[in-house]
Order: structure tokens, then sequence, then C-alpha cells
């Protein structure tokens, strides 16, 4: 029996060995203080592996999804994102959501700018294609986790004639008077891109979450028109379903 074993062990090619160490190092926290993994030496003489050994440990971790690599700034530690229920029903921003979970929320702007909308834009917020918008493209993160990009777009005027800076649009749409009251949402499943993948930080052709949202103001007028995908690993939204009101007096009816 020990002799099966043994053979088994010794087919078993050396940088998936290599591989399961450096799993276990990770599992053991070796490299919880920076999340990156030391160069390429360093490692190889910590496992006592070539370089080429090394290398192809690594891509397999990569595929596996325990390393991601980041071009221009290394390899490092996926850390498990933080994970939330977003109720349907309830309009905040994603400021305020993280907020309330005890996140610490923070953006990286991907495009920022005023101009004229795109047809799109100028059919989703009832406007004319000659009224200037305001657009805003972040990566969402939480805990320094990306978890959504948002690309907003609000005319102008709504924002006193000029681009705000501040971390939280909404905020910067309460300031000025015009913080929406409501909003049309809408929901579908999407393989996601490569683009938005390496935002995300998750594989290329992986699920995620496509929302089309517009926001109203009291009045009627629309506000906001915002596209964002969401990683379906970081996202559960809720709705809660109740019976309607004649449904539910046949309900109690027969229950008599």
């Amino acid at each position: 029996m020990e002799g099966r074993r043994a053979s088994r062990a010794e087919r078993t090619p050396l940088f998936e060995s290599v591989g399961e160490s450096l799993k276990r190092e990770i599992a053991g926290g070796r490299f919880a203080s920076a999340d990156v993994l030391p160069g390429e030496r360093e490692l190889s003489e910590m496992l006592d592996v070539s370089r080429t050994t090394l290398r192809r440990a690594i891509a397999g971790l990569i595929d596996e999804g325990v390393l991601v690599h980041r071009h221009g700034a290394g390899t490092f530690v996926r850390r498990n994102p933080p994970h939330v229920e977003q109720p349907l029903s309830r309009l905040t921003s994603f400021t305020e959501d993280m907020r309330l979970r005890g996140l610490t929320a923070s953006s990286r702007v991907i495009e920022r700018g005023s101009s004229l909308p795109t047809p799109e834009e100028s059919m989703m917020l009832d406007i004319s294609l000659s009224e200037t918008v305001f657009r805003l493209a972040r990566l969402r993160l939480a805990d320094g986790v990306p978890m959504a990009i948002e690309r907003a777009t609000v005319p102008l005027r709504f924002l006193g004639g000029t681009e705000p800076v501040v971390e939280s649009l909404y905020a910067a749409l309460e300031g000025s008077g015009f913080r929406p009251v409501r909003a049309l949402q809408r929901l579908r499943a999407v393989v996601i891109g490569a683009a938005e993948a390496a935002l995300l930080e998750i594989a290329e052709g992986s699920p995620a979450l496509h929302i089309h949202r517009v926001a109203f103001l009291g009045d009627g007028r629309r506000v906001e028109f915002t596209r964002s995908f969401y990683r379906s690993d970081t996202y559960d939204f809720v709705a809660e379903l109740t019976l309607s009101a004649s449904a539910r007096a046949r309900s109690e009816g027969a229950a008599r």
C-alpha cells in the first residue's frame, strides 16, 4: 500500500506539488501582511525549485482563483470579497450601502466629464440631444475589493451646472436639491467581457449582473441613468413579495 502511494506521489508533477505548498503558505497567513507574493527569486529559493517550475505553479494558482496577477504590479493573494444582500426596494447610493454594512467604500474613476448625450442617454433621460450631461464611470470597491462598475449619466443642470468633486453622486444631487426619490431598475445575467473582468479582478467569462437604472425626481423628471456590472459572487439582490389586496381578500375569505 505504501509503495503504491509513493508511486502516485512520484507521478505528481513538481509544479503541482509547489502549487500545493504555496497554498499551504497562503492558508497559514504567510503573505497576509502585504497580500502580494515575493519576487520569483525569493520564492524559488524559499521553495527550492527553479523559476520555470515556480511560474507553472503560480499560473496554476491563478487559474484556480487563488492568486490574481495585475500587470505592472505583481501577483497578489486573492482575498474573499465582501458579500452583500441588497434590497431591491431601497434607493440608496453605493457609499451609503457600504457604510450601513460597516464596510469602507471607495472608488476609482474610469471616466469623468461633461458632453452632449448619446442617443440612448437622451432617450433614457428624456432630454434633447443638445442638453449637456455629466458622466461619471467608476470602479466601486468595498474594503479595497472591487465590487461593481458603475457608469452614471446626469443632466448637468441637476448638478447646478458644474461638475461635482465628491465621492457620492447622490450626495451631490441632494446638495443641489435634486435627490432622486424613486427608480426603475432592470437586472439581467451576463457573461463578463475582458475589459470589465480586468477591472473587477475576476476571470473573463465569469457570470455577472448587468443593471440599468433610471432614477426620478418627485415631479417625475428623470435625473439619473446608470449602467452597472456587479460581481455575482458579491451581491444578492433581495425582493420582498406580497399577495395583491384582492388575492389576500380571497385567501382570508377561504380561511373563514
